[in-house]
């Protein structure tokens, strides 16, 4: 059992509704990307949704990940995000978590190696990152049907706040920013957009998983 890697300095928590999350990394040291050969395939990583906001769904993850310790779970922040180390079916996993929680939890599953080969392939590269802006990630429950034409500007023009600039396999990689007082999120935009539920984390916390698969 391993504790957060020290690339992870801070974690907060924006609510933006009962029904979803949006966590994301104040700080973080992680810099430059390393090939994904060495990467375990049996690795699984566990993403939930909508857990620890505003009084809904609550727990405490890093008891959970010690209650799963036969597993060689590693608890990444507070918003329900385990690396999950030792061999196991996607649907024992999901069975033992639902087990152990005490609500229903919806939670966005995939291999150790895809979340990698995201990193590897960067891909925010090539795209301009206005000032203040910060990179996410929305882990889809499943593969868009069809996808729209990128990127996607919410509200359109130079005011965006949501800017979805790729969409991989289940993953939707956008850039937010904050404009004036009517916020909007990454999630809500991506959900609404592609019609598949999800949930978001900071490039940052990627890029930590990265760091565990490859530790």
């Amino acid at each position: 059992m391993r504790n957060v890697p020290d690339t992870i300095a801070r974690v907060e928590r924006i609510s933006c509704s009962a029904a979803e999350e949006f966590a994301y990394d104040i700080q973080s040291t992680s810099s430059g990307v390393s090939s994904p050969d060495g990467v375990s395939d049996m690795a699984l990583i566990v993403f939930m949704r909508g857990v620890n906001v505003g009084g809904h769904k609550t727990f405490r993850p890093a008891a959970l990940a010690k209650d799963l310790a036969a597993l060689d779970v590693v608890n990444v922040g507070a918003a329900g995000t385990f690396v999950v180390r030792k061999a196991v079916s996607q649907v024992k996993l999901r069975a033992e978590l639902n087990r152990r929680l005490p609500f229903k939890a919806e939670l966005m599953i995939c291999p150790g190696g895809d979340l990698q080969n995201l990193v590897w392939t960067d891909p925010f590269a090539g795209q301009p990152s206005p000032k203040g802006a910060k990179r996410f990630v929305t882990i889809l429950a499943k593969r868009p049907r069809t996808l729209p034409r990128l990127p996607i500007l919410r509200p359109d023009g130079a005011d965006w706040q949501v800017k979805v600039v790729g969409v991989t396999g289940k993953f939707a990689v956008s850039l937010w920013r904050r404009m004036g007082r009517s916020l909007l999120y990454p999630n809500e935009v991506v959900e609404k957009t592609l019609g598949v539920p999800g949930t978001t984390r900071n490039w940052n916390t990627i890029e930590a998983i990265r760091d565990i698969l490859e530790g």
